[in-house]
């Protein structure tokens, strides 16, 4: 490839499904119909925390940044990806095309040591519960939570300037929906050896540090829910950290899937992976936002009846 002389780079182009104008049209009204119900869903579950004071708990105030995650998370893309999905050649500025990379990584990373944070609290609930409001108060979990947003904010910081710094060759085609970090330093006309050594440091600490926190809270979650007598004891007990550890097989499951997998070596290969590669992006960008407030919404009876209470007050 060339790299660009006497000029700078100026714009990216986003491929996406270009080459497939059908899938477009579908996954067009797909995102949009996610979108909505991840603006939804998660805007009812912030006014309903928000609203009944039963919920101004901590696991509540983690789940409410959580939701408050989602929607940035997902306003930060998918804008552009459905604008990308009405045009063959979907092109952006270099300013904007940093300014939603380093949102959208802001906000994957923040995330991700927020669930880390959520399983330190299911931790703390399980297996000290009568210590639990002693330990988790309210001067240890908010500073917790801003904890979780700085990190995530500084960790992007440091990757974008990093990515601004590269000089970009006349091949400006990006194969994917958006800005996403990966497929801008592939770009790149010079060595990425910092950006590697710096993108496996934020992995070891915003990907690896809070998976490795979350094995070990459940691992003494299963062990003292296991010497719980009773059944019910054990059901309750468990019921109150099942919609977490669904949340976070699916996160992680995603983010795995997408990076673990082998890379092709034909150029066929090459050009069918980038287009998996975009798809499986789009369901950890999307669908994981959307399923979220269902699955705490369905699987928590606090909410439920929060919900319900609500509704029959605005009723009255």
């Amino acid at each position: 490839m060339e790299r660009i002389n006497d000029s700078v780079l100026t714009e990216f182009v986003l491929v996406g499904l270009s080459a497939h104008p059908k899938l477009q049209t579908v996954f067009f009204v797909l995102v949009l119909w996610m979108y909505v119900i991840i603006l939804l869903g998660n805007g009812v579950l912030i006014s309903v925390i928000i609203y009944d004071f039963h919920l101004h708990t901590p696991m509540y105030f983690f789940l409410c940044n959580l939701s408050f995650l989602d929607i940035c998370y997902t306003s930060s893309s998918v804008p552009l990806i459905l604008d990308s999905l009405l045009t063959l050649r979907r092109k952006v500025s270099f300013p904007g095309c940093m300014v939603q990379m380093f949102l959208s990584f802001a906000m994957g990373a923040t995330e991700c040591v927020l669930l880390g944070v959520m399983a330190l609290d299911r931790y703390v609930a399980i297996c000290y519960p009568l210590r639990y409001s002693a330990i988790m108060t309210k001067g240890v979990y908010v500073p917790m939570a801003a904890g979780s947003w700085v990190t995530g904010l500084v960790d992007s910081m440091i990757q974008t300037s990093l990515a601004i710094q590269l000089p970009f060759c006349t091949n400006n085609v990006i194969h994917h929906f958006v800005c996403e970090i990966l497929a801008v330093l592939k770009l790149a006309c010079a060595d990425i050896s910092i950006n590697v050594i710096s993108m496996a440091g934020s992995n070891l600490i915003v990907l690896v540090i809070p998976l490795l926190v979350i094995l070990i809270s459940y691992i003494f979650i299963v062990a003292t829910i296991l010497r719980i007598p009773s059944n019910e004891g054990k059901r309750k007990a468990f019921s109150t950290c099942s919609a977490h550890l669904t949340v976070v097989i699916i996160f992680y499951g995603t983010i795995f899937f997408m990076y673990a997998k082998p890379k092709a070596k034909t150029s066929t290969g090459t050009d069918n992976q980038d287009i998996i590669e975009a798809l499986i992006s789009l369901f950890y960008g999307v669908m994981t936002p959307m399923l979220n407030p269902l699955i705490y919404s369905l699987r928590n009876k606090d909410v439920k009846a929060a919900v319900k209470n609500m509704l029959s007050r605005k009723n009255f």
